[in-house]
């Protein structure tokens, strides 16, 4: 007895721990938590970033460039040599003899060295620095766009979720309706008052709406796996219950309405436009001259770690590039080209982002108008089913009639649910295209 109660005991724990935990949650609490943990938005935050490492890059064209060494050398090269014994400040008279001269002994030579270049005039490297601030520009914009994108898959996996519970409530009030006709056919044919088959005709109906309640749950757990994918949560043994049901938006269309130019994603194509402009003029700004200052301090001595003698070198450079093969010529020339596409891909993104408006228009509307249609459908046909009822259980009606009846009003139900949600659907994804 205790063997089988152990085991009882073991099989309830096991299946208790398996129970998937039902997580309430709203909207606002999915807003609240999606723009922190979202994968897309954090990758789209991640080359804003890099944008704008790249774009620290660019204060070597107005900021020195300093670099510190010490190098140490032993030689006995002639030139070297008497160099090295020059800048040590001890060359004397017996130096300049011919036979030390051209057979020097061996010398050490340990010298610090402070080297410093600053950029003057770079007129190339200024327009490439506007281009990168561009790039930063362009990048937040997609990256806003990427957030208000977001919210609508967001508001879209939420009321999938919605219709999901919803078609489990409808299917199972209509399982109850089953269940009860059922009890009726049964007592009916212990009577003697029907045949065997409206009994088996009952069995199957009830089979049938059996097999529409464990599809409708797969549904809720595939639209809950979404919601915590797009949370970036684990789903594991976990379901999001919505705390709002699934109901139909209210909302006023504007007639024939018109694409928005301030939308996010057209502001940058159209910032990208800039870069390529300012792109042009930085190649063209190479044949421009390049002015740049350096100096440097240098500290000598025969021994390590002493500085005897030292000695500076300033000046300034300006430099041209008069001919560099026509690579210059040739960039400039991809950049124009580069910029005719752009401006020829903004007009046919803002051509398809009309049509694509005025096509979400006008599914609204349809979808509003089946949301009408299915509702008096709903209506029409739960009145027939009561009529039905009524009438069976005067034994007016056949038992087959009875289920068609009550078949068809669970149908149009749902049908009327399915509508609400694609409406709704439909009237997000406007306020997407037309924000």
């Amino acid at each position: 007895m205790r063997k089988y109660l152990f085991t009882g005991f073991a099989i309830l724990s096991f299946f208790t721990s398996r129970a998937q935990e039902i997580v309430k949650i709203s909207k606002k609490d999915l807003e609240q938590k999606i723009f922190n943990q979202n994968l897309q938005l954090k990758l789209a935050e991640a080359e804003v970033n890099a944008a704008n490492a790249d774009l620290l890059m660019s204060r070597a064209m107005y900021l020195p460039n300093v670099t510190a060494s010490y190098t140490g050398i032993s030689t006995n090269s002639p030139l070297m040599a008497f160099g090295s014994k020059l800048n040590q400040a001890r060359v004397e008279m017996e130096d300049f003899n011919p036979s030390n001269l051209n057979n020097p002994k061996n010398i050490f030579n340990f010298a610090t060295k402070l080297e410093v270049q600053q950029p003057i005039f770079n007129k190339d490297a200024a327009y490439q620095k506007k281009a990168g601030e561009v790039k930063v520009e362009v990048l937040k914009l997609k990256q806003s766009r990427a957030k208000d994108y977001l919210q609508f898959e967001l508001n879209k996996a939420y009321m999938q979720l919605q219709m999901a519970y919803s078609a489990v409530a409808v299917l199972e009030h209509a399982r109850n309706t089953i269940l009860a006709n059922k009890k009726v056919i049964d007592n009916y044919f212990k009577n003697g008052m029907i045949q065997k088959s409206d009994v088996l005709d009952m069995n199957v109906r009830v089979s049938e709406i059996d097999n529409q309640i464990q599809f409708a749950k797969s549904n809720v757990r595939n639209a809950s796996d979404y919601l915590y994918f797009l949370l970036n949560e684990n789903s594991e043994n976990k379901v999001f219950q919505p705390d709002e049901k699934l109901e139909y938006q209210e909302s006023f269309l504007s007639r024939d309405p018109k694409l928005k130019t301030d939308r996010k994603d057209l502001q940058a194509y159209e910032k990208s436009l800039q870069a390529y402009d300012f792109l042009i003029k930085s190649s063209q700004a190479k044949f421009l001259p390049k002015v740049n200052a350096f100096g440097s301090f240098e500290m000598f001595d025969k021994r390590p770690y002493e500085f005897h003698a030292n000695g500076y070198l300033v000046g300034v450079q300006v430099a041209w590039n008069l001919f560099d093969g026509l690579k210059s010529k040739s960039e400039i020339e991809k950049y124009k080209a580069d910029l005719l596409k752009s401006q020829t891909e903004i007009e046919q993104y803002q051509k398809q982002s009309s049509l694509e408006l005025k096509k979400s228009y006008r599914q609204v509307l349809d979808a509003d108008n089946k949301v009408n249609l299915t509702k008096l459908a709903w209506e029409q046909t739960a009145e027939a089913y009561r009529i039905y009822k009524n009438r069976y259980e005067q034994g007016l009606e056949k038992s087959s009639d009875l289920l068609n009846a009550e078949s068809q009003m669970s149908k149009k139900e749902l049908e009327h649910q399915q509508a609400i949600f694609e409406y709704n659907i439909a009237l997000e994804y406007y306020k997407f295209l037309n924000e």
